[in-house]
């Protein structure tokens, strides 16, 4: 006696599901790596053709009214922008805040600049560099 097969008629009955979910991986990874590829694209993009303001605070001297800060600013050469600084009370609060614009083609800019403030500051906090 000889055994029956248990298998189908191959190209009979259309795809087994097997072969429908490998399509259907195949579809998502495609998908997948396009839209990591895209996102990869974008972050190249903004790294590359940016221009950057790097800044640090160096010292600082605080008065009653004022807040003289010793900034060293790196950017790009030609690129224009401006710098956030901020100075708080012993207790805290926030006694001035101001932008320091820097325009030019150097790209090394080291300047002390002054803060003006509503009571006596204890501290320079740069906030940030931006362009524009």
């Amino acid at each position: 006696m000889s055994t029956a097969s248990t298998r189908l008629p191959e190209g009979r009955y259309g795809r087994s599901s097997d072969e429908r979910a490998d399509r259907k991986l195949k579809i998502a990874a495609v998908v997948l790596g396009a839209a990591l590829l895209a996102l990869v694209g974008y972050f190249a993009y903004h790294y590359v053709f940016e221009s950057r303001i790097s800044a640090q605070v160096i010292t600082f001297d605080a008065s009653d009214n004022a807040v003289k800060v010793h900034l060293e600013v790196h950017k790009d050469s030609g690129t224009d922008g401006y710098c956030t600084l901020r100075s708080q009370a012993a207790d805290g609060s926030e006694v001035g805040r101001a932008d320091f614009r820097f325009t030019g083609k150097a790209t090394r800019i080291d300047q002390v600049v002054t803060l003006r403030t509503t009571a006596k500051g204890t501290t320079a906090e740069l906030l940030g560099c931006h362009t524009g």
